[in-house]
């Protein structure tokens, strides 16, 4: 395997998942892509804390 192929196999990202939506509350918010890369879940900064705080 070259390092170009590497380079192409490592930033293979699907950016469907990427558009910013929250999958709880259908909201449009920049935390959506961050608590994505952090958590692994495509949810908002407050759709977070409300689970955090209410986790049913």
């Amino acid at each position: 395997m070259t390092k170009d192929d590497y380079t192409k196999h490592q930033y293979n990202i699907n950016t469907d998942e990427l558009n910013d939506i929250c999958d709880e509350c259908k909201k449009t918010d920049e935390s959506v892509t961050q608590n994505l890369i952090l958590t692994g879940f495509k949810i908002c900064e407050s759709c977070r804390i409300s689970k955090t705080i209410f986790p049913i």
